[in-house]
């Protein structure tokens, strides 16, 4: 077998296109935030906890903006107005470090640039910190704590860098004023990003786990349910199954434990053997889908409409007046439609003999516009004889609808006027041209009565 040769490797990333990378990645984290507006604490099951953040801002902006005042008219001899303009930049976006950090930043990192600027303008005094002045030290810290508690690693790191950048540049603007507030600010900065992003780290590594062990919860419940309905399995089966060999074994030994029984009663105890050697065998097959996931009992030969006349059969036996109508020619019958075919009629005639005991029933099958129809109807119950359940769950008709539903089908179940019921189920077959007639079981419609 020959293969084509590969096509050369793709070119390495270089040294500048991954520095333009990292460039475009660290612009994107600055202009895009990572989290959506949503208040810090937002998720709080506690009312105060919710108001915490904005209490703390609100206290940050009515600290900062008075000593920032203070400081630029005291200390740096700024006019008033020039002073509160600058405090009101430099602290008051604070009030969005609750939800929105990272624009705030967008407004406290140049008003911080441009008070630096506004400051060479004075005479430079002993005591004077420049670049940054000590109230914008102390509010940029609050800065960097919210943005590291919001915001990703990257847009973390971006800020930083930029921060650093400003302060190179303003030191070497006027290097004889700098007198280290902006190495200061740099150092301290990168301790509160790496406290934030460690606790927003340890925050979202706690809720990852909390929803893995949901996850995990789930499927331990799932699981459980699972071997607790294979247990109720195994158990129906022992308890069923070990009736059900009575009666056949029963049934089986009747011709030669009674002597004098009549042809009639030999054939209904052979019938009573058989019904219950198929019932065995069923069950069986729903153990095994349930205990090894459908391996072995999805082998074993499913029901079909060829099967529907031993049901009818067995239904006139059981003293329900039944009948049967079956096309002469159903055509190619997929297999899902083939057993939901079989259930329906099989769980429609149990009802009449559970519910409408002695009621005249009809069973039809017919194929025909790209359908085929099973019609159960049967008239109400003789009233000579007590139904055997006066009240149903219902589950009978669920899953009737599922199995029609699977199939891309309807039904259509109610009362007849007359006090009768009614079960139609109208289920897709293959086009036409693309199918094979086949003919069909049990080749001629039957009609019995008891």
């Amino acid at each position: 077998m020959s293969t084509s040769p590969a096509g050369p490797p793709p070119p390495a990333d270089g040294p500048l296109s991954a520095a333009r990378r990292n460039l475009r990645e660290l612009a994107h984290g600055l202009s895009h935030a990572s989290h959506p507006p949503t208040p810090l604490l937002a998720g709080a099951p506690k009312r105060w906890q919710r108001l915490l953040p904005y209490a703390v801002v609100i206290a940050l902006v009515a600290t900062f903006v008075p000593v920032t005042i203070n400081v630029l008219t005291a200390q740096y001899g700024l006019t008033g107005g020039m002073a509160g303009a600058l405090a009101v930049a430099q602290a008051a976006p604070l009030l969005m470090l609750a939800h929105r950090p990272l624009h705030a930043w967008w407004i406290i990192f140049p008003a911080d640039i441009l008070g630096a600027l506004v400051l060479l303008s004075k005479p430079v005094e002993k005591y004077d910190i420049w670049p940054w002045t000590p109230p914008v030290i102390v509010g940029y810290l609050f800065l960097l704590l919210a943005i590291g508690l919001r915001e990703t690693r990257r847009t973390v790191i971006g800020v930083w860098l930029l921060t650093g950048t400003a302060g190179l540049v303003l030191h070497l603007v006027a290097p004889e004023r700098s007198n280290g507030s902006a190495l200061l600010l740099f150092i301290l900065g990168a301790v509160v990003l790496v406290i934030g992003t460690a606790v927003r780290e340890r925050a979202e590594a706690q809720r990852r786990l909390a929803e893995q062990e949901t996850i995990n919860e789930t499927e331990r419940a799932q699981r459980t349910l699972l071997e607790e309905r294979t247990r109720i399995a195994r158990e129906l089966h022992d308890v069923v199954a070990h009736h059900m060999s009575v009666i056949t074994v029963q049934a089986d030994s009747a011709p030669y434990r009674i002597s004098g029984l009549s042809d009639e009663a030999r054939e209904e105890f052979t019938a009573i053997a058989a019904g219950a050697r198929e019932s065995l065998g069923e069950m069986r097959r729903l153990l095994s889908v349930l205990r090894s996931d459908g391996t072995e009992g999805d082998r074993a030969p499913q029901p079909g409409i060829d099967r529907v006349q031993q049901l009818v059969e067995a239904t006139v036996r059981a003293g329900v007046p039944a009948e049967l109508s079956l096309a002469a020619d159903l055509g190619e019958v997929p297999s899902a439609v083939d057993l939901s075919a079989y259930r329906i009629v099989q769980e429609a005639l149990a009802n009449v003999i559970r519910h409408a005991p002695g009621a005249r029933t009809q069973v039809s099958i017919t194929a025909g516009a790209g359908h085929l129809t099973v019609l159960v109807v049967n008239s109400p119950a003789n009233l000579t004889r007590s139904p055997l359940e006066t009240t149903g769950t219902g589950h009978g008709l669920v899953g009737m609808r599922e199995r029609v539903r699977l199939t891309g089908g309807s039904l259509d179940t109610g009362p007849l006027p007359d006090g009768g019921f009614r079960v139609a189920a109208r289920m897709p077959l293959p086009p036409a041209e693309t199918t094979s007639a086949r003919p069909a079981p049990s080749a001629h419609p039957t009609s019995e009565d008891s």
